[in-house]
């Protein structure tokens, strides 16, 4: 997750606070906030799903009610016909959110359609839909990873794929005002020599290029991709499925998407003949801090690459490992180069076990500082030993204190400085050649890790896969997350109750919490759309977009590391420490590692 202090300026500062005062700070249902309704719909107590619900899936929803007695709940069609009703379940003060809730559960109903509401205690739901996987899941899919398409760096975002309002020139290919990132030098004392980085995605709503942050979050894209082909549904994610230049190449779009990334992450690998040859760049970014909001092509900054880490180089050789095996069917010598990449920084990395990098390291860009990196350890020998087989990557992964500690699979998740959790998933899913007991027990540890989940959320009033404690910068790719664990361990052993949990963590993010705020812009009646971001600006610039549909907010952060967040939110419930204001970057930016899971989740989704 980014924890960077994005500035913004003072004049937009004084004017969000005022708007935020009175109330007024919303923005016009546009082309670019696509909800279904105003911004400013109000706050049902009913919270649902504001997209739908799947027919064979869990359909739940919480009623915020003081009473202490069940209440009698209706189903209604969009003509206002009753097709279920039912008594709900009291479930008390939920921790997280301090609501006093009841649960009502219409999973027995397994019609189609759409404007469905739920009316309970005089009160009525905001309209959502019941349809099949591809229906009510595949536009959210497509625009979800449509996020990353539009967050590249150093290529057009063209209007016929992203749409006339988010189209703009190439950002960083050293066009004027641009200063890189075509030849990069490095911050002082670092290097004496430059680097051409181009390309990648920008982190988050900064223009800055993470290789940690970039690493898990193309680990997860090829991930839902080899998900996708063990369950047989990956045509959903082949050639000409998504909206990306590579349209027609006869690989699959996903991939398509990674290899962009993928291409970034080996080009900030030191190169041979240099000292610390074959780690890895750890960040480059801008020198200061840039203003929001500023587009891409306007950045007028120098860049600079900051010193190489070892958890940089590890994720690299993690993800150019994957690259390696799932890439090999459709283009070998790229996955050849990636897996000589892969090679290189594990043994870099090898001889290079201590460069951390500094969390004091924060200027221009965030500092991603790990002080922990037997986890990259871990995770990069179990991509390495997946993809070749060899003794030696086996060794590393199975001496590993990660191999066998229940802590890998934690009921916070994973993220990028916590990765362990990468290297169980492929060890547990991926052929190796691993005795079957050995396998067996991992795939044991990611059930377990999932039924965890399941009694989070059972204990819960909005069924959030979540400690009430783990409300924290980017609670919303936490939650996403651990749903991915879920569903991975559906696909393990094929148990419905894996499904369900996985499927009630999108409810979470799509309005069936504290907030009955759709986190997901674009999506439900009270969809985010002031997401932080210095193009998708429009709250500060009217000529700029708002967040283009599909875009992650980070959601309910209890640390409140911001001013905007500072200001509004004190005294918050930690899940409900969120506010839908450009301002607030602890709580509403978005970042490629937050839509990487949402795109995974998704792709599940609609299958």
């Amino acid at each position: 997750m980014p924890v960077h202090a994005l500035p913004f300026t003072a004049a937009a500062t004084l004017a969000s606070a005022a708007l935020l005062v009175t109330g007024l700070l919303t923005t016009p249902a546009t082309a670019e906030t696509t909800g279904t309704a105003s911004a400013t719909a109000a706050t049902s107590a009913i919270r649902t799903n504001q997209l739908g619900y799947l027919p064979d899936g869990p359909k739940r929803a919480t009623l915020v009610s003081p009473s202490t007695s069940p209440l009698n709940w209706q189903l209604r069609n969009a003509s206002g016909t009753v097709v279920a009703s039912g008594s709900t379940t009291v479930r008390g003060t939920d921790a997280a959110s301090r609501d006093t809730t009841q649960l009502a559960d219409f999973s027995s109903y397994t019609g189609t359609g759409s404007g469905y509401t739920l009316a309970a205690d005089g009160r009525t739901s905001h309209p959502f839909d019941i349809k099949t996987g591809t229906q009510l899941y595949g536009g959210l899919r497509s625009d979800a990873m449509s996020f990353f398409y539009q967050q590249r760096s150093g290529i057009p975002i063209e209007a016929s794929l992203a749409g006339a309002a988010y189209a703009r020139p190439a950002g960083h290919l050293g066009v004027a005002p641009n200063k890189g990132d075509t030849s990069v030098p490095c911050q002082a004392g670092v290097c004496d020599y430059s680097r051409d980085v181009r390309g990648g995605w920008y982190d988050a709503g900064d223009h800055g290029k993470y290789v940690v942050n970039g690493g898990i979050s193309t680990w997860l894209l090829v991930n839902s991709f080899e998900r996708a082909r063990r369950a047989g549904t990956d045509a959903a994610l082949g050639d000409s499925t998504l909206r990306v230049p590579e349209r027609g190449n006869r690989v699959p779009d996903v991939l398509d998407e990674a290899r962009w990334e993928l291409d970034f992450l080996m080009r900030m690998q030191v190169p041979e003949g240099k000292p610390l040859a074959g780690t890895a760049f750890h960040k480059m970014h801008d020198a200061a801090w840039t203003a929001i909001p500023t587009r891409p092509e306007q950045d007028a900054q120098q860049r600079e690459l900051h010193r190489p880490s070892t958890a940089a180089t590890l994720n690299l050789a993690a993800a150019a490992a994957q690259c390696a095996r799932v890439f090999a069917p459709y283009d070998a010598a790229f996955a050849a180069r990636c897996l000589d990449s892969a090679r290189r920084a594990w043994t870099a990395a090898r001889a290079n076990p201590s460069l951390l990098a500094p969390d004091s390291d924060g200027t221009g860009g965030g500092a991603y500082s790990d002080a922990t990196v037997s986890d990259e350890f871990y995770w990069a020998a179990s991509e390495l030993y997946a993809t070749t087989g060899q003794a030696a990557y086996r060794d590393a992964a199975t001496s590993s204190p990660w191999h066998t500690s229940a802590d890998a699979l934690s009921s916070f998740g994973f993220g990028w400085a916590d990765t362990a959790a990468l290297g169980r998933l492929t060890l547990a899913t991926a052929p190796t050649g691993l005795p079957a007991a050995e396998t067996a027990r991992l795939r044991t540890s990611v059930t377990t890790a999932a039924d965890r989940h399941l009694a989070t959320m059972s204990g819960q009033g909005y069924a959030t896969p979540l400690p009430a404690s783990g409300y924290v910068w980017g609670s919303n790719g936490q939650v996403a997350n651990n749903a991915i664990v879920m569903a991975t361990a559906y696909g393990l052993t094929g148990q419905q109750r894996y499904r369900a949990g996985a499927l009630e963590s999108l409810d979470y993010l799509l309005g069936r919490n504290a907030l009955g705020q759709s986190y997901i812009s674009g999506y439900g009646e009270q969809p985010s759309h002031n997401q932080h971001h210095r193009f998708w600006a429009h709250q500060l610039d009217a000529s700029l977009p708002s967040p283009p549909a599909g875009s992650l907010a980070g959601g309910p952060n209890a640390s409140l590391q911001d001013p905007v967040a500072q200001e509004h939110l004190s005294g918050c419930a930690p899940a409900a420490c969120y506010i839908d204001d450009i301002g607030s970057y602890s709580t509403n930016e978005v970042a490629v590692n937050w839509n990487a899971p949402l795109a995974w989740l998704t792709q599940f989704a609609a299958e």
